[in-house]
């Protein structure tokens, strides 16, 4: 799914009016019937609902959405925030079709005490949308910051008034609070990022009809990758493959004391299908491995830290986890770069070793490998960004620079490409930040890669199912008791989830 910026959200809009031969009036009234059906497909008819709004074409959905309301016989009440300033055309044509059917219905905000409003009525923001584009101040931050206190379920349309479509808030910024947020046909990218993402609650996103043809047609640098992508990529198994057809995945780590790290690879490989999985680590960890995961060979690479890499014929290489930055694993870790020109995937103490001697190490990595780093290893390797959206820039341009794949875990990973693209990955969940998971997705990665995935489809389908399989994993049993264990043993019902996904329309 393409995420487009404010601008080009204007540009599909007048797209549509122009391909479809309709009003901006009736495309508004289209706005307020899908979030019309969402309401009525959530909550019944007893529902007192105040719908807040503004003066543009945000109110102006929020107007249509009271009208179509009142039809279902539900308790819906439009709040007027500036009622003597002049409204936008189609906002004004919403007012007077609500004035005509039920003025009653009308109230103004200063007329209202927020204190008598029940505290199981639904709040709708429908005050700015996404043209705004400066900090929210005086009487109209005050509004939103009275509504922000009450307890009472909150829902925006399209974006929550005083967020901005494509860069995050100042800190001190007021912004609504929702508990949900509309959204008209695909994610703003402010819903992607921790700093703004709090203010949009759970995204819904609700098809309006925008032109396909303005979509296929117009590029974007970022998506968010959904169901129906992963689903395209995803290759189904042939009935007559033997073990040979499905790869051998390598995977080089540990260190004493922490042979975990790499057993979860090598078990979190096999699961994501790999036909062979090979271990290098050191003889310390031979016992352990041999013992949690069987069906991997295991090969010497030292006696308590990994002092040689070798590199298995038609293999594909992951390493990293459990390493240790100690001189010796630094050292056979340059000592193999320097020979090796396939894509591998490079993850943890493999990316710190990295960063110690960057300006030589760096440019040493093959052409299309997958980095994986968290935040703080991002900035390590490629310096400090003054937010999670800046830092996702940053990572983009290095991975143009370098040619490689930059897995940028956090919220919403994002999978950064050679060719200035950026996916945005909308499954996991916070009870996958524990010790260990990273390491399960190297192996789902480095599987993947061994089963012939092109490095940015390994890269993208490997989150997906690493986010999936958490979350199938926590509503079994919770976001607190979750372990990275669990993400290995619930990836079968990943797969079973993406085989028999429905494709979303």
């Amino acid at each position: 799914m393409k995420i487009f910026s404010s601008a080009k959200i204007k540009q599909w809009d007048a797209a549509t009016i122009a391909e479809q031969n309709i009003s901006s009036h009736e495309l508004m009234e289209r706005a307020a019937h899908a979030c019309l059906t969402w309401i009525k497909n959530n909550y019944s008819e007893e529902k007192t609902i105040y719908i807040v709004c503004g003066n543009g074409n945000n109110g102006g959905d929020g107007l249509a959405l009271t009208r179509l309301l009142i039809e279902e016989t539900y308790d819906a009440k439009a709040v007027l925030l500036n009622p003597e300033k002049e409204f936008s055309n189609d906002a004004s044509i919403n007012l007077k079709l609500l004035q005509e059917y039920a003025p009653q219905n009308i109230l103004h905000w200063n007329e209202i005490d927020l204190n008598n409003i029940p505290g199981d009525a639904i709040i709708v923001d429908a005050i700015f949308g996404t043209g705004l584009n400066r900090n929210l101040e005086g009487e109209f931050a005050e509004q939103i910051e009275a509504l922000n206190k009450l307890s009472n379920t909150k829902i925006s349309i399209d974006i929550p008034s005083g967020l901005f479509t494509d860069t995050l808030l100042n800190v001190d910024a007021t912004c609504f609070s929702a508990d949900y947020t509309l959204s008209f046909q695909t994610y703003k990218r402010s819903f992607l990022h921790p700093e703004t993402a709090k203010f949009a609650g759970k995204i819904k996103i609700l098809d309006i009809g925008l032109s396909k043809i303005f979509e296929e047609e117009t590029s974007s640098d970022f998506y968010a990758t959904g169901i129906n992508d992963i689903h395209a990529l995803y290759k189904p198994r042939n009935p007559f493959s033997h073990k040979g057809t499905f790869g051998t995945a390598v995977l080089v780590g540990g260190s004493y004391g922490k042979i975990g790290a790499v057993a979860l690879s090598a078990k979190a490989a096999l699961r994501a299908g790999a036909g062979k999985v090979f271990v290098q680590a050191p003889e310390c960890g031979y016992n352990v491995l041999q013992t949690f995961v069987p069906e991997a060979m295991f090969e010497n690479a030292g006696k308590d830290f990994v002092e040689k890499i070798v590199a298995e014929e038609n293999a594909v290489i992951g390493m990293g986890q459990g390493f240790g930055t100690n001189d010796v694993s630094a050292k056979a870790m340059e000592t193999f770069l320097n020979n090796y020109k396939n894509p591998l995937v490079i993850d943890a103490d493999a990316l710190n070793i990295i960063s110690q001697n960057k300006e030589k190490l760096l440019s040493l990595v093959p052409a299309n490998s997958v980095l994986t780093p968290h935040p703080k290893e991002f900035e390590r390797l490629f310096g400090k960004a003054n937010s999670s959206l800046e830092q996702t820039d940053l990572a983009i341009q290095k991975a143009k620079e370098h040619n490689i794949i930059i897995v940028l875990k956090g919220h919403r990973t994002a999978v950064c490409t050679p060719q200035g693209k950026c996916f945005y990955n909308l499954t996991g969940n916070a009870g996958m930040a524990t010790a260990g998971s990273g390491d399960v997705l190297t192996g789902i990665i480095t599987s993947l890669l061994a089963q012939g995935y092109s490095s940015e489809n390994a890269a993208k389908l490997g989150v997906y199912l690493h986010g999936l399989s958490g979350d199938i994993a926590a509503k079994e049993n919770s976001q607190e008791a979750l372990i990275a264990h669990d993400l290995m043993e619930h990836l079968g019902k990943a797969f079973l989830h993406i085989q028999h996904a429905t494709i979303q329309l």
